[in-house]
């Protein structure tokens, strides 16, 4: 029964193409038949006694089945794990909507048992039930440039259910509403444009009051009731172009027991706007910083987390759109179909409409997104674990290409078709389980997975003569009791520890001679490689085999492999031997090989660091020869600066210098100050090597002129006598200025005074008589 299945297995493999794979056991670390299975999907475990060698490894025990085949091992001999493919649940599709909860999808539960690395395919059969139902969930834009939009949805309620009734008998219609966040910037938040936002113009016009969004009318199937409630609906407004279309479809998927989504039925969200949307992130303009949670949010119909709550992002909204099983319809404007056509491209089973200026054509806008995406039924899955793909084939009349997903376009109502689908598992895992489903559809396939990595081998309950009836049997190798080891349990461990044994066969990494040789009684006994030589080394450590190759050869076929590494021939280099050794992709146009700077190693130079290819020539990453070079250039120039005294020591074996009138050579020019801040021009040119240069210094330097002492010490005596005569005369100045303000003030008081005019009565004036003595009179 098993060979049974793994011959169903690659019949159905081989529809595929798989069948022309080879098949290759790519083996590792073998140390039991467990470690075989788990090693590649073709890898299988032969368990016949005495199919080894003496000396040689058990890993011999894995490989293909043909393999094993040609080197004697029996059919019955052989462990293989079984796979299975078994229908847990497979309830047949449905024909027609018949109140009851229809199968569109079969089966419904599958159970694999597989190899990892094997893939295993099996059928999903899908077929749109006739008559069923469609929920539609009507979500208007209502801010004010929507005015005559409204005015036709409150006539379209008879045309829409007619169109409905069309698809389907069984159809439900919702009606929600949305503008935008009633805060800055988005609406005005003064207290009378809250209650009326609209244009001031119209002063008699009916307009509600700023709202985010608003559920209106949950799935009825009366088109009165809807007539009703959407004629109750008036304009709003906000004061930015974007809306919050984002938030209000958030609301509608999540609030499924509001808005009345049945179990069984299309999910329609018909989106109608003129303009462009917010979306996560935006809220941060008015200080909102808590990112959308997914959740509902609705008391008395209305979304009360609009001011606290970022907008989702489109991602959130796909995720949510396609966890519900709602397909959206954008009805959007001439000017936004471009915007939208993006958004739609982003979430899955979504269609995108262009309305007319008054929304008159919404009614054909909704049949014709309907019937595109009814038609097309895309199929992926959910939840799947790690280390597994999933690769779908569809099998119908117009199957459309993908990488995840199957896709069938045109799909009619009662067409029956088919998805091939193939599930890899690359590592060992237990009862992993994911869904299969067709997207914007309740029907679902939940696939469970297990691999089957372990071998069922019977151990033998007695010591058997094979192991020297000092050990048991298990999957054909020894099992040996506690003092004996080796491939037969052929060594007794006497005195020593058994551990004390192994741990001379291991290297740092603690793994018995390499795994590539038996430890027995302590030393390695090397086994023979895949194509007959032997591993060698005190621990099995080296081999022949597994050095790098070139054009599919070892060592590129000019040299040896010697324990991992090429061993090249006289003419050959390169870590394969790939490269015939020549200098000629490495010369330089002076001769010399890489410039010095470099080696050159497969006809191409490997620069020091810093050095560019191809040649090494320049260096980006090093420092500027002009600075580093300076003070080489002062002492062999002009016998001056840090290095005069040890100048040929310090700079004769990587500088030479000529004193020229005039540069020969057209490299960089250097102008720089020396010690003695002269300004010094050189060029320096690189030679061969790392720090070889030739100079050409500028004999004339242009130095700073010596200060003048006699005009110094004259300058300075005739200044200090300057300032003291300006000093004197200053003050002198002074003093006569102060001398005339109070001779100025003596004048004027003295013009103050008054003298009185009366005769003092003691003042007698003097009385004086002289007579001549001479004088008689005559």
């Amino acid at each position: 029964m098993d060979e049974f299945l793994l011959f169903l297995l690659l019949l159905l493999m081989g529809r595929n193409g798989l069948c022309q794979q080879e098949e290759v056991c790519t083996k590792s670390v073998i140390n039991s038949c467990d470690d075989c299975i788990k090693s590649g999907p073709y890898c299988v475990w032969c368990k016949q006694l005495n199919f080894t060698k003496a000396g040689e490894q058990e890993a011999a025990r894995c490989d293909t089945k043909a393999q094993l085949k040609a080197r004697g091992c029996g059919e019955e001999e052989i462990i293989s794990p079984n796979i299975s493919i078994k229908p847990e649940k497979n309830v047949s599709l449905s024909k027609s909507f018949n109140q009851q909860e229809p199968v569109q999808l079969s089966p419904q539960e599958i159970s694999l048992k597989v190899r990892p690395g094997l893939p295993i395919t099996f059928n999903v059969s899908f077929k749109r039930v006739e008559g069923y139902p469609v929920d539609l969930y009507y979500l208007m834009d209502l801010s004010y440039s929507m005015k005559d939009d409204l005015a036709n949805v409150k006539k379209l309620g008879e045309s829409l259910f007619q169109a409905l009734k069309e698809i389907t008998e069984h159809a439900q219609i919702g009606f929600g509403a949305f503008v935008d966040k009633t805060v800055l910037p988005y609406t005005n938040t003064n207290k009378e444009k809250l209650l009326k936002p609209c244009d001031e113009e119209e002063a008699d016009q009916q307009c509600q009051a700023a709202f985010g969004y608003r559920h209106v009318l949950s799935m009825t199937p009366s088109e009165k009731e809807f007539r009703n409630k959407v004629k109750d609906q008036y304009i709003s407004g906000n004061l930015d172009s974007p809306e919050g279309s984002l938030d209000a479809m958030m609301q509608a998927a999540v609030c499924g027991d509001k808005i009345g989504w049945r179990n069984s039925s299309t999910r329609l969200i018909v989106l109608t706007t003129d303009a462009g949307f917010h979306m996560a992130g935006d809220g941060k303009l008015a200080g909102i910083l808590e990112p959308n949670d997914e959740q509902c949010h609705m008391e008395g119909n209305l979304y009360i987390k609009s001011s606290e709550m970022d907008y989702p992002s489109v991602g959130q909204l796909a995720a949510q759109f396609k966890k519900h099983n709602i397909q959206p319809i954008f009805a959007v404007t001439n000017n936004m179909e471009a915007v939208y056509q993006q958004l739609s491209n982003m979430i899955p089973k979504s269609e995108v409409g262009v309305l007319s200026s008054d929304s008159g054509n919404i009614v054909q806008l909704i049949k014709d997104a309907y019937n595109r995406l009814s038609s097309k039924v895309t199929v992926t899955h959910d939840n799947l674990p790690d280390d597994v793909s999933v690769v779908y084939k569809p099998i119908c009349k117009h199957p459309q290409p993908s990488d995840n997903e199957g896709i069938c376009d045109n799909v009619s109502v009662g067409e029956e078709i088919s998805f091939e689908v193939t599930v890899t598992a690359r590592s060992c895992m237990e009862r992993k389980s994911f869904t299969i489903r067709p997207l914007g559809i309740k029907d679902t396939l939940t696939v469970t997975l297990s691999t089957n990595c372990e071998c069922e081998c019977e151990v033998d309950e007695t010591n058997h003569v094979h192991c020297r009836e000092k050990g048991r049997v298990s999957c054909g190798i020894c099992r040996c009791n506690d003092g004996y080891v080796g491939q037969f349990c052929e060594c007794a461990i006497g005195d020593k520890d058994e551990r004390s044994l192994r741990a001379s066969c291991q290297r740092q990494n603690g793994t018995e001679c390499e795994n590539r040789g038996d430890c027995v009684c302590g030393r390695c006994q090397c086994h023979r490689t895949e194509q007959g030589s032997y591993f060698h080394g005190d621990f099995c450590e080296c081999d022949d085999e597994n050095c790098e190759r070139f054009q599919n050869k070892l060592c590129g076929g000019n040299g040896k492999c010697n324990c991992g590494t090429c061993e090249c021939n006289k003419d050959y280099e390169g870590s394969a031997c790939q490269c015939k050794k020549s200098l000629e992709g490495c010369r330089t146009l002076n001769g010399s090989e890489c410039f010095g700077r470099g080696t050159c190693k497969c006809n191409r130079c490997e620069c020091k660091e810093g050095y560019q290819r191809p040649r090494c020539e320049t260096c980006l990453g090093c420092p500027d020869p002009c600075l580093t070079k300076l003070n080489c250039i002062e002492c062999l120039g002009f016998q001056s600066g840090p290095f005069e005294k040890n100048c040929s020591e310090a700079c004769g074996k990587s500088i030479f210098a000529t004193v020229v009138d005039q540069f020969t050579f057209s490299d960089k020019l250097c102008h720089l100050k020396d010690s003695q801040s002269c300004w010094v021009d050189f060029k320096l040119k690189q030679l061969v090597g790392e720090d070889n240069y030739k100079a050409e210094i500028l004999k004339q330097r242009d130095c700073p002129k010596p200060p003048d002492i006699t005009a110094i010490i004259g300058g300075s005596i005739a200044g200090v006598a300057l300032i003291g005569l300006l000093i004197l005369m200053l003050i002198k100045l002074l003093i006569h200025l102060n001398d005339l303000k109070e001779f100025k003030k003596f004048e004027n008081e003295k013009k103050k005074s008054r003298w009185a005019e009366a005769d003092n009565p003691l003042f007698q004036n003097a009385t004086t008589t002289v007579a001549n003595p001479t004088f008689t009179g005559e």
